[in-house]
């Protein structure tokens, strides 16, 4: 059953949905991982490279000098509530996968999940790898593993989420003010790790509020023309799924399967991330 009536009208509407077979990761891929592909190929990153605003339609002389430098969306908290993400998002030069919260911050922890990911760095990963971007359904039948939807919050022992009044005050019961290292949260039925939480998951799909109620079999979302993301307008979105280490009962209740929201294919972020599914049996790997 994909799709969800319970929380955000964009989930719905739910119906039966069918899928053919396919393999998927265990888990995100990590920082490990993706080090492994840019030792291999030399490959540099989105969030490596300056900004070029030719791709946005925004005359250069428009964009502050900050952000036209490599850099990448890096969660802040704020120091009085609000309800404004731009309260708790910067653009940060010099953020990206090597060091995700800055300059000033630690190295990427190798067991952590890759992040400040553009598209394209996902796409290239996959090729490399041997593997494409899951599409929506794929995901979410993956993430359900055959259970009904909810619409509460996991609990700390089997997923990363923000426990107390969001943006200001974590909890941090389930041991993590951030994102969590790959796979150690209980799995699903499935045996598969942090597929709500910790960090959003990319998928293939072009992105539009709501579900085609007649696309059943393998649907793959709207065609690029047909996409629309209200909360990113002009810019043809991505679907991504299950929330993240942000999502908390006050403010985003995206820490469940069918979950989803628009993401910039252009901009990587601190809680965004990805795994990979494949048409035949992968090589063996971490």
């Amino acid at each position: 059953m994909m799709g969800s009536a319970l929380v955000y009208a964009e989930e719905g509407p739910p119906r039966m949905t069918r899928v053919d077979d396919f393999w998927i990761d265990p888990h995100e891929v990590s920082n490990a991982q993706f080090a492994e592909f840019v030792a291999a190929t030399a490959y540099v990153t989105t969030a490596e490279m300056p900004v070029d605003p030719a791709e946005y339609g925004v005359p250069r002389d428009q964009i502050p000098a900050a952000m036209l430098e490599p850099g990448s969306a890096v969660f802040v908290a704020p120091d009085r509530a609000s309800t404004r993400f731009t309260d708790w998002w910067r653009y940060i030069p010099g953020a990206n996968w090597r060091r995700p919260e800055g300059p000033g911050g630690p190295e990427a922890d190798p067991r952590k999940p890759v992040v400040h990911m553009s598209f394209a760095d996902m796409q290239a990963y996959a090729a490399w790898r041997g593997g494409r971007l899951p599409t929506e359904a794929e995901w979410e039948f993956a993430a359900s593993a055959g259970e009904p939807a909810s619409a509460g919050q996991p609990s700390g022992d089997s997923a990363n989420s923000w426990q107390g009044a969001f943006p200001v005050v974590n909890e941090t019961s389930d041991g993590f003010y951030g994102t969590a290292p790959v796979g150690c949260f209980a799995p699903n039925l499935f045996g598969l790790y942090d597929m709500v939480g910790n960090v959003w998951e990319v998928t293939s799909d072009f992105y539009r509020s709501g579900h085609d109620p007649l696309a059943r079999s393998n649907p793959t979302g709207p065609s690029e023309s047909d996409a629309y993301d209200p909360l990113n307008p002009g810019i043809v979105t991505r679907v991504m799924k299950g929330g993240s280490y942000l999502c908390a009962p006050n403010y985003c209740q995206r820490y469940r399967a069918a979950a989803r929201q628009g993401r910039d294919p252009g901009l990587g972020a601190s809680n965004v991330g990805f795994r990979l599914v494949y048409d035949q049996a992968p090589s063996k790997r971490d």
